[in-house]
């Protein structure tokens, strides 16, 4: 089958060259344009250069960790809303809210699956048809969230919202369509070392939809809430 034709820029960043030879050939394959670093320092680098329209970079490496490096990347202007996947074997809990917290896009586990993780490139690649984020901005729908200003406004008009409930907001629309927990909200918005029931994040979804309306935040019963601007929706 032909490779398709696509425009898209991906850096791969990983310590393991099996790793990253086994993600160039299924890459290529999809028609990507492709560069390659083998620590976190050097992905800052070639970013810079490079201009990715994604970066698949994995946590423990040598020289500089994946989440500093991710730290650098996001404070470059012109990197702001280029797509960061983590790929990382580690399981704990704590390496997916450090993830989070310097702003990745996604996190996946290895073993990669391939099929899987192509899938997964194209389906986050796609999220710019659906929402802009630019200098900070998120423009979905009517609404337009700026989190350099922390502040929202639908149809015109300006909503206040307090810092919590605005970074509940900001987060779950920068990552569309992904079903959250409440669990993984309390520990992203939160902080894991900070004592928080779980019906915290109920009350603060409320308010939420209280304010922007039914067509943004959806319950998936039994598993959590998700982002997505849905026309006329009602729950």
């Amino acid at each position: 089958m032909a490779a398709q034709s696509n425009n898209a820029k991906i850096l791969i960043v990983d310590d393991e060259p099996d790793i990253i030879e086994m993600l160039q050939y299924n890459l290529r394959k999809e028609g990507y344009e492709l560069k390659t670093a083998d620590n976190g320092k050097k992905a800052v680098e070639v970013a810079k250069e490079f201009q990715p329209n994604l970066i698949l970079m994995d946590i423990m490496m040598p020289v500089m960790d994946g989440v500093e490096a991710c730290r650098q990347i996001r404070e470059v202007p012109a990197l702001r809303d280029v797509f960061v996947v983590f790929l990382t074997a580690r399981s704990e809990e704590y390496s997916e809210v450090a993830a989070f917290d310097v702003g990745a896009d996604d996190f996946i586990n290895k073993p990669i699956k391939p099929r899987a993780l192509m899938s997964r490139i194209s389906a986050i690649l796609r999220r710019n048809t659906t929402s802009k984020d630019n200098d900070g901005r998120i423009e979905v729908g009517d609404l337009v969230i700026d989190k350099g200003s922390y502040s929202v406004i639908k149809n015109g008009e300006t909503i206040v919202f307090p810092k919590k409930e605005f970074e509940l907001l900001h987060f779950l629309a920068k990552n569309p369509n992904k079903v959250f927990g409440r669990d993984d909200l309390l520990h992203y918005i939160w902080g894991a070392d900070v004592y928080v029931l779980s019906r915290t994040v109920d009350v603060h979804i409320r308010k939420l939809r209280e304010k922007i309306g039914e067509n943004y935040i959806h319950t998936t019963k039994g598993v959590g809430y998700r982002f997505e601007y849905v026309p006329n929706a009602a729950e």
